[in-house]
């Protein structure tokens, strides 16, 4: 393999005077490595592609909206905002479908230094009103499903300016997004900060209420330059091995966005760096592989950002064989693992696309590696290397560096980092020491570099790219009146990778079905968390010495059983 081409590229790439070049400075009382030639804020990244002009950016369905025209009515939004009274530093919320206003309310907000909280879309009115409550945003854009729910808590909605889009005739207090659209003017001159918030987004809470991770701009633009680096850095050095060189210049990418906007693997990494590239994102309503493929070889995609059991089901569905897909160049994603099979079949059943991911987190506003092509296949079971603004070190239950190559937790520091979680200081000095960042995942580090997630640390399911923490499941659970316990935990899924599994003890004399639990896990959770298997046991669950569950085993025991 180009290891060695790889390292040297690497050290090119980073050294001083070159375009990646890294410095150390201090953040929050922390030294954390940045780019030197990163851009100050999302301000100058968005207005810097208004060169691109009548490029189409945005593809929905039948509309297609030009980097001239979006930027029209992103500063049409601008402006409105600060004449409704929304200031740099205050907040908004959006709460729709990846519809194309997602995006030019994310770029008009940040543009002008005001934060974009990320409403997840799947979520219930409990979780909608809990959210609202903690980020208080000035001003929520909504589509009408999302308008509906957020109806059913008036007082909390009464407490923003309420902006609906794709709705004919709002109701009474409700503003039209076409009014918005329609103010016009150039885009305010405004001053943002490179540690000002740019998003909140929710990440499912250990405690039972999600946080509020705080991204900034400078942690954004990082993570752009990272994606942007990785690319470079693994092209040239496979180039270099092979005496193949890469195109240039490269193709303007067109990318099927699939998975939603409120999380970073859309939003950070797949809107960030094809806009940045003055290329063209193509958006769907929900996913579907037959309309994916549909889409792919209409629009002439190029890559495709969603999470690893998408690229599954597309090589799967049985129009892939007879669709065009020769303009995919590279085919993967991230959220989740990719394992080491399907790895393999997207270099073998995809003449045109290498397979890549990356591995990263809410909480390092998107990668922490990346690895593609050659390098991946070789090292299937590896998320790749950390990217440059990223110290890395695996340690032990009291902090303490273990030796390489021996398993740790992953901690990380870097640019990338999370200021912290809204509202929450004591999460925040939970999961950040002196900048670093405990992932919560436990990895191995081999002598190239190479990261490899062994295990989890922290008690989550990763559902299909979704994290669900168990305590926010047992939390809904305990809600109903005749669970007198409850277990959560994750169980293996050929599809989503893991479902949500909960093991229960009634209370003496009641009686519940597990679709009469799941009904009433629906009024207080999102569909994504409800368990879909579940267990009645007749004894209290096995505890150890200190009176906590023993989830393995029972896991164990309990999924052994039923594939008996």
């Amino acid at each position: 393999m180009h290891y060695e081409a790889l390292k040297q590229v690497w050290g090119a790439l980073i050294a001083p005077g070159a375009p990646f070049e890294v410095e150390t400075i201090e953040v929050r009382g922390a030294p954390i490595l940045t780019f030197k030639n990163a851009a100050p804020n999302i301000r100058a990244l968005w207005l810097s592609t208004a060169a691109f002009g009548d490029r189409d950016y945005l593809i929905y369905q039948d509309e297609r909206i030009t980097y001239a025209e979006a930027h029209r009515r992103v500063a049409s939004i601008a402006n409105w905002l600060l004449a409704e009274g929304v200031k740099p530093g205050e907040r908004i919320a959006i709460a729709m479908r990846n519809y194309p206003e997602w995006l030019l309310l994310y770029w008009a907000a940040v543009s002008v230094g005001i934060a974009a909280v990320g409403m997840n879309a799947w979520w219930v009115a409990d979780e909608v009103e809990y959210a609202l409550n903690d980020s208080e945003p000035k001003v929520i854009f909504c589509d009408a499903e999302r308008l509906e729910r957020i109806m059913e808590r008036p007082s909390t909605a009464a407490r923003s300016k309420l902006v609906v889009t794709r709705m004919d005739h709002p109701p009474a207090g409700v503003t039209s997004y076409t009014e918005v659209v329609a103010t016009g003017g150039a885009m305010p001159d405004i001053e943002v900060d490179s540690d000002a918030d740019a998003c909140i987004f929710y990440t499912s809470g250990t405690t039972g209420n999600p946080k509020g991770a705080q991204l900034t701009h400078r942690g954004c633009i990082n993570n752009l330059m990272n994606m942007g680096f990785a690319g470079q850095a693994q092209a040239l050095a496979t180039a270099q091995s092979t005496g193949v060189a890469p195109p240039d210049p490269p193709p303007t990418p067109v990318s099927l966005l699939t998975t939603p906007l409120f999380h970073v693997t859309a939003n950070n990494c797949g809107a960030y760096a094809v806009t940045a590239g003055g290329g063209t994102l193509v958006l769907m309503y929900r996913w579907d592989a037959g309309e994916a493929l549909r889409l792919i070889a209409r629009e002439k995609v190029t890559g495709m950002s969603g999470v690893p059991v998408m690229s599954r089901e597309l090589l799967a569905h049985p129009d892939f064989a007879t669709t065009d897909t020769s303009t995919l160049a590279s085919l993967g994603g991230g959220g989740a693992p990719l394992h080491p099979d399907l790895v393999a079949k997207i270099d073998a059943e995809v003449a045109t696309a290498r397979p890549n991911t990356g591995y990263g987190m809410t909480e390092t506003c998107g990668i922490i590696t990346a690895v593609g092509g050659d390098f991946f296949v070789d090292r299937p079971a590896s998320c790749g290397p950390a990217m440059p603004t990223f110290e890395v070190k695996c340690v032990d239950d009291d902090g303490a560096t273990v030796a390489q190559g021996q398993t740790g937790e992953l901690w990380v520091r870097g640019a990338s980092v999370i200021k912290g979680y809204l509202n929450r200081p004591e999460a925040t000095a939970e999961s950040i020491t002196d900048g670093w960042l405990h992932t919560g995942d436990v990895a191995r580090i081999d002598d190239d570099g190479f990261i490899y997630i062994v295990d989890r640390k922290k008690d989550m399911v990763l559902r299909g790219g979704e994290n669900v923490y168990c305590a926010e499941v047992e939390a809904a659970v305990h809600h109903h009146p005749a669970i007198a316990e409850c277990c959560v935990f994750g169980v293996p899924d050929a599809r989503l990778g893991e479902e949500v599994a909960a093991a229960v003890v009634l209370r003496d004399g009641h009686h519940l079905t597990a679709d009469e639990l799941r009904a009433h896990c629906a009024d207080h959770l999102s569909r994504h968390k409800i368990p879909r298997h579940i267990w009645f046991l007749t004894e209290s669950i096995p505890r150890n010495a200190n009176g906590k569950f023993l989830k393995r085993e029972l896991r164990e025991k309990l999924t052994t059983a039923a594939a008996a």
